[in-house]
This record gives C-alpha cells, structure tokens and sequence, in this order.
C-alpha cells in the first residue's frame, strides 16, 4: 500500500475534524454558562426601563425648570391682574407699620411649671404670628427671655432666632424703656383704657398661672411706680368668666383695634366662644326682661338681683376647676391717660 494518501481523501478527513470541532465547541457552551441565570422577559423588561429612565434624567430635569419658571410668570400675572386685593403679597405692600410698642414681660419664668411654659411658648408664637399677618403690625418686644422659656424655644423651635420684626431681649423691659413710656396692662388696674397712645409702650404679662397668682402683675407695676391700665372689656362686653385673657387674645385684640378703631368689633372677633360673651346692651336686655318677668311671678325684687349677688359669692370648687382648665394669663390692659 502505497504511503501517499489522495487529495480527496484528506480532504474529506478535514470536513470531519471540522464538524467535530463545531460539535465539541456546541457541548462546551452550556457549560460555560452554567454559573448565569437565565433573564426573564420581565426582568429584561425591567431593565430596559431603568435604563431609559436613567438616560431620560436630564430631560426630566429640564422639564422640571421650565415649569418651575411658567408658574411663576402665571403668579407674576395674577398679582398685576388682582384688583381685589385678595392676595396676601398684594395685601402686604398696604401694610403699615404702627409706632406702638408692644411687650410681653417674661420675667415670670420661676413662677411656672413646665407645662404652662410651653403654654406661653405657644402664645408667643400666635402673637409673632398675627403681627407678621397684621395690617398695622406694632413694635414687637420679648424681655427678659431666657431661663425655661429659652430652653423650650431651643429645643422645640429652633428657628425663633429667625423672627423677623420682633426685638427679643434678655433684659427687663424697665432697662429698654423710659419709665414714663411704660404702661402695664393688667385686669386688676382700677384704670380703664379709652384709646390707644402710639406713642406709649403697653407691657402684657408673660403669665400662665391658672389664677395661682391673682393680682401679680398690678402689683408690680404699682411697685415699679409704672402707669397701668386694664383693656375696656367691661363695657362693650359681658362674659361668664373672669376678665382675664391669654396673652395672645390681649395681643390680637390690640392689633384689632389699631386696624378698626372699634373696641367692640375687636372684642368680638377675638374672644373665644367658651368665655360667653355677649355685648353689654344685650345683656342688659335680658337682665330686665328677666326682672319684669319675675315681678310679674310674684317674685321678690331681692330675686331679680340673683345675677349681680352671684358675682360677689364664692364661686363652686367645680367652676374653680373649668377656669383652671383656661389659659388665664396675668395680661393686663393698658391705662387711661389721666
């Protein structure tokens, strides 16, 4: 046999290496992919979204601007078509500013516990609040703010040190103020107060004592030999509780006044429903149709007066209660010009 193969047969031989490579290699391939999970439909869904949303970032972005910017040219020609004067930034170029001074006296920190601080800090925050919305905002003073109020302010309100329009001072209203100036609003003055003089400056006691210390602040103003008065409540209003007020419903019903020029209005659009208040000829309607209602029963005229002897009699340890339940800060009104 001869050793030399032919071209036809080596050729052939080549073919079916070739074809066994090819199938070697087709049997490898699961077996390089042994260690890949297969992709679900789902999955491959999924990340085709992902990555859409990412390559869409920058449009999305720009999208965002340009809205950002046709809201504000819509606000921009709202407010030069509002004729009305609805729109509080609108309302606000209107605003102006009263040279009255109005200060809350929070020297009364070892007075109170806790809980009534809080109270106060809340009333504080009401105050700042309405003068900010006010359209003859006043002189807004805090003294002597330190001690547990501060304390609660840190923790609870950190942006107070943010206030705008407001003069927060650790020191007595008595080191910022000349004396002559000054006019502690107290409900115990035997003072009544007729109008407002912008030129005073009016001290409202930063007390929530729950009526644990009656008298507190009128007796200091007398100590401090500083004018005092107490707010005209008596004769536009009758209520069923004591005349004392929180400090904030003194506050606003000042910023009420200097917009109105109405005690009576003021009175009424501040005034909590729980304190029943009525304007003064009204009750003194009912009182009399109630006296001629009783005379006619055969009533006694000592009967009629069973109103007026309520006031002087020692009140019911469970009314004690509901009025403890109130908010009753020593604010005090300011003084008649004598």
């Amino acid at each position: 046999m001869s050793s030399e193969m032919s071209p036809a047969f080596i050729e052939t031989s080549n073919v079916e290496r070739k074809q066994d490579l090819s199938e070697d290699q087709e049997g490898e391939k699961p077996r390089l992919d042994e260690g890949i999970e297969p992709v679900s439909k789902r999955q491959m869904k999924k990340l085709i979204k992902q990555k859409q949303w990412e390559e869409q970032r920058d449009l999305r972005k720009q999208k965002r601007k340009e809205k950002r910017k046709r809201k504000k040219l819509e606000r921009q020609c709202q407010l030069e078509s509002n004729s009305d004067g609805n729109d509080r930034k609108r309302i606000r170029r209107n605003v102006v500013h009263s040279t009255l001074r109005l200060i809350i006296d929070c020297s009364f920190d070892d007075l109170m516990v806790l809980k009534d601080i809080k109270k106060l800090h809340k009333q504080i925050q009401r105050c700042y609040a309405e003068n900010r919305r006010a359209l003859h905002p006043v002189q807004f003073y805090l003294t002597s703010h330190g001690g547990q109020l501060k304390k609660n302010m840190d923790e609870n309100d950190k942006g107070w040190v943010n206030w705008k329009d407001i003069h927060i001072k650790p020191e007595h209203y008595s080191e910022l103020i000349k004396k002559e100036d000054l006019i502690y609003l107290t409900s115990d003055s035997p003072n009544i107060l007729k109008e407002l003089d912008e030129s005073k400056a009016y001290v409202i006691g930063g007390l929530v004592d729950h009526n644990h210390h009656k008298g507190f602040t009128y007796k200091q103003a007398s100590d401090f030999g500083i004018d005092h008065a107490q707010l005209p409540l008596g004769s536009f209003v009758k209520m069923n509780s004591r005349k004392v007020l929180a400090v904030n419903h003194v506050f606003e019903i000042i910023l009420g006044y200097l917009e109105t020029r109405d005690w009576q209005e003021a009175f009424f659009t501040i005034l909590p429903q729980r304190k029943g208040a009525v304007p003064t000829d009204k009750a003194c309607e009912s009182s009399s149709h109630d006296k001629q209602s009783a005379i006619v029963e055969g009533g006694s005229d000592n009967d009629s007066s069973e109103g007026e002897y309520s006031k002087n009699e020692p009140e019911s340890p469970h009314k004690d209660k509901q009025q403890d339940k109130e908010n009753s800060t020593e604010s005090t009104m300011p003084s008649a010009p004598h």
